[in-house]
């Protein structure tokens, strides 16, 4: 017995440990928060308890902490790969579990197999949970993760000349998947996020964002979704988008417009999300709204030399006369792309960069571009988004365009009468623009490459699956469904929780039923007619013992209930150089020899041992025969 409690504790411990490995490999994606801390926390107490626990019950509790820690995982890391690793820390530690509830012997395939039923068995159940049960929002609010100033992405200030270098992050920002055709033309893949419209006399501010009052709903279109968007986590309720498209019929209204172009979430992305966009309309946008004084303001004498250059076209006699004679000026200059500029001048740091280091990156000419048409008296604002992006088609699963931290991008946004704001990008002049992409970066071709992209391709197809299916998504299916039936819906989901609960029964007791390994199986099937001839083993009485006196009563059965005994006496406890599937096949045989001859013999209504000294039944189906002392007589 205590071979066999070991030969547990080792399987339990592997299985468990294993599970926590997987678990931990989840943590580093996570950003901080309560949650976040919850999780981490939970795992570590569930690896404090593998150390330390002994009782049936206590290992069952590590089991649990990590099964409630891959849920919680779940809920901040959907992406394919991280999903992949908390199934199969699912499985790891259920199959701990198993170890524990089923009799032992069970070797690591078997225990897998075990466990990947239980898993499968659980998926219709989640299945009619997630299309009946109600799509609500997150109870505990996750935490959007922090800006990165000095890498490339997006930033709430825009403030080139503190920036002596620019790092350039490679990581995904969005994918972009198109319902027909392919993407628009490079030079058109402008994608607005932020826009900056407050200027100190260095650096640009967004203003305050109120979803009451200053928005309205993305107005609608006539048709179906045209573009699906799937986001990474942010910490801006403003959400990437071309500035001309519409929301799709039937969408749930979470799309909020601002008055300067600004796209918002009700609150910021702090996990990957989608949304749907449709249409192409300009008239009666945003672009047509009239500017705000906030749109013309500018600090007088912090930028004396800009100022001056500006003021000298204000003169000119209309707004497109003034762009005309800025473009030339800057196209006159030796002006100069790079994403190692070194940082400006606390004072007059625009001056210094339009007329001494003449050198920058995308920042850098959106921010004096806009400073000087204010100077010259034409309403402008700082955009930052993304420009760009890499079309990608994988061999499973559809195209889409993939826009990477690298491809952000600043431009300008200047009001001209009788058009509205015109999107201006002073970069391109000084040959920048497709954002902070290195030559390094675009060459690559690689087999890695190519791997890389295959899968983002599962990625986003995982992505359009499972978080495609919000709230929208499923008031259409339900719609579908159901029709006018909606009100059967509480008793769809108590009926597929009931149905789920029994299944779930059903499927311990047959686990039960047929649990422990094949050996003691074969066993039990060799003795099962005595049972039903009411001959059962005491409490922890050994097999040899029980053999005996069964054959003392039975003696036309005392040879083969002997061979029995000792052939599985030999198998369990002999070394295991001894020959292992000898032993098995011996064992077979007696089992077989035995069944035949008992089945002939014992007839079920007798009650065998009724007029035996010292023989008594055990009741219950279970406690016996699932009971059997190894013990040595």
């Amino acid at each position: 017995m205590a071979l066999r409690g070991a030969r547990h504790w080792r399987q339990w411990r592997s299985w468990q440990g294993l599970a926590l490995a997987l678990l931990a490999a989840g943590l580093p994606g996570l950003e901080g928060g309560s949650l976040a801390w919850m999780t981490a926390a939970m795992l570590g107490l569930a690896a404090l308890k593998l150390l330390e626990a002994r009782s049936l019950g206590e290992r069952r509790l590590v089991a649990l902490l990590q099964l409630i820690v891959a849920g919680l995982l779940a809920a901040q890391r959907p992406e394919l790969g991280p999903t992949l690793l908390q199934g199969a820390a699912t499985i790891a530690a259920l199959a701990g579990l198993l170890a524990l509830e089923l009799d032992a012997g069970l070797n690591a395939r078997a225990l897998l197999s075990r466990s990947l039923q239980v898993a499968l068995a659980a998926l219709p159940m989640a299945l009619l949970l997630l299309v009946l049960a109600p799509r609500l929002d997150p109870l505990v609010p996750l935490p959007a993760p922090d800006d990165r100033v000095a890498q490339t992405g997006l930033s709430a200030d825009l403030d080139p000349g503190g920036i002596a270098r620019l790092a350039t992050n490679d990581a995904p920002a969005a994918r972009l998947a198109f319902a027909a055709g392919g993407p628009p033309p490079p030079a058109e893949r402008y994608w607005r996020v932020l826009v900056h419209e407050r200027f100190d006399g260095r650096s640009w501010q967004r203003g305050e964002r109120r979803l009451e009052g200053d928005t309205i709903p993305l107005p609608p279109a006539a048709g179906p979704a045209t573009q699906l968007w799937l986001m990474e986590p942010s910490r801006f309720t403003a959400v990437p988008w071309d500035g001309t498209s519409r929301a799709p019929a039937g969408g749930d209204g979470a799309l909020r417009l601002h008055r300067s172009g600004e796209l918002l979430l009700r609150q910021a992305a702090a996990e990957r999300r989608t949304y749907r966009l449709a249409g192409k309309e300009m008239t009666g946008s945003w672009r047509q709204l009239p500017p705000a004084p906030v749109d013309l303001a500018f600090p007088a004498g912090r930028q004396p030399r800009l100022e001056t250059l500006g003021q000298s076209w204000a003169a000119l006699p209309s707004a497109e006369a003034r762009l005309a004679a800025a473009e030339r000026w800057f196209r006159g200059q030796p002006f100069r792309y790079t994403l190692n500029p070194g940082a400006l001048p606390e004072t007059a740091g625009l001056d210094a960069f339009l007329f001494e280091r003449r050198e920058g990156f995308c920042g850098h000419y959106a921010s004096a571009y806009t400073a000087l048409m204010r100077a010259a008296g034409v309403p402008a604002r700082a955009v930052s988004g993304y420009l760009g992006g890499t079309w990608v088609e994988p061999l499973s699963g559809s195209p889409f365009l993939d826009v990477r931290q690298s491809n952000a991008h600043a431009w300008s946004e200047v009001w001209l009468p009788g058009e509205g704001w015109r999107r201006v990008d002073p970069t391109t002049w000084a040959g920048g623009g497709g954002g902070a992409v290195t030559a390094a970066a675009a060459a690559r071709t690689s087999w890695w490459t190519w791997g890389q992209r295959q899968w983002w391709g599962l990625d986003v197809a995982w992505s359009r699956w499972w978080l495609g299916f919000d709230r929208a998504e499923q008031e259409t299916l339900l719609q579908r469904l159901l029709g006018e039936r909606r009100e059967w819906l509480g008793l769809l989901l108590l009926l597929a929780v009931g149905l789920a609960l029994a299944g779930g029964l059903a499927l311990l007791a047959a686990l039960q039923r047929h649990g422990g390994d094949p050996v003691r199986r074969r066993l039990e099937w060799a003795l099962m007619p005595l049972r039903r001839g009411g001959l059962e083993p005491e409490a922890g009485e050994s097999l040899e013992h029980f053999c005996r006196r069964a054959g003392a009563e039975r003696p036309e059965l005392a040879a083969g209930l002997a061979e029995l005994a000792a052939s599985y006496q030999s198998l369990r406890f002999a070394p295991p150089e001894a020959g292992g599937s000898n032993s098995r096949a011996r064992l077979a045989r007696a089992a077989r020899r035995l069944r035949r001859r008992t089945t002939l013999t014992v007839q079920p209504w007798k009650q065998m041992g009724a007029g035996s000294s010292g023989s008594r039944t055990i009741a219950g189906p279970w406690s016996s025969w699932k009971g059997f002392s190894n013990r040595q007589p």
